[in-house]
């Protein structure tokens, strides 16, 4: 080995793979974070159904048992 040469190349490759492990794990924990915002702020619209025992059901429609729209 020449005295200028460093001896091991180690701890830059240890950097190189904990900076992408630290990426990876933000870019999951990112997603998690906006599918939750996602889950919490929307509100989806009522569809249209037929309500239970009024003889108006049919297949292209909803059938529930207790309506909250």
């Amino acid at each position: 080995m020449n005295a200028t040469q460093p001896a091991l190349k180690r701890p830059r490759s240890r950097w190189t793979i904990g900076l992408l492990a630290a990426g990876g794990l933000l870019l999951v924990v990112g997603a998690n974070a906006h599918l939750l915002y996602v889950a919490v702020t929307s509100q989806p619209d009522c569809v249209p159904h037929a309500r239970a025992g009024d003889g108006t059901a049919k297949p292209e429609r909803f059938n529930v048992a207790k309506s909250a729209c």
